[in-house]
């Protein structure tokens, strides 16, 4: 089953890339990770960082799938959006921001942008 949702979830990232570049996203990275956290997409768009999370669910039974974002995970993907801005020395030269996409099923339902 976690194998299963694995795959999903690759699935669900590699269309929300597509739907991005759709929309004019340069992709810079996928599922960077670091020893205290990952973040599934970074983007650009004009002199904009994106940190993307994507958050899929089969259905919405449970509730959204952005409601899982919570105050720790937005803070460890704070932390990790810092430290990739720093190694890359971006801090300066561009401004950043932090988005949810959900995906229910397999269709992308919403891009919630400046999400925290």
């Amino acid at each position: 089953m976690k194998n299963e949702n694995k795959i999903k979830g690759n699935i669900g990232e590699l269309n929300v890339c597509k739907y991005l570049k759709s929309k004019k996203y340069k992709i810079l990275e996928t599922n960077f990770t670091l020893p205290y956290g990952e973040i599934d997409i970074i983007a650009q768009i004009n002199k904009t960082i994106i940190f993307i999370e994507v958050k899929r669910r089969e259905t919405i039974s449970f509730g959204y799938p952005s409601e899982s974002v919570n105050f720790k995970k937005q803070n460890k993907i704070r932390i990790v959006a810092e430290k990739y801005l720093v190694k890359n020395n971006l801090y300066e030269k561009f401004s950043c921001r932090f988005d949810v996409i959900e995906i229910v099923g397999d269709e992308i339902i919403n891009h919630i942008e400046n999400a925290f």
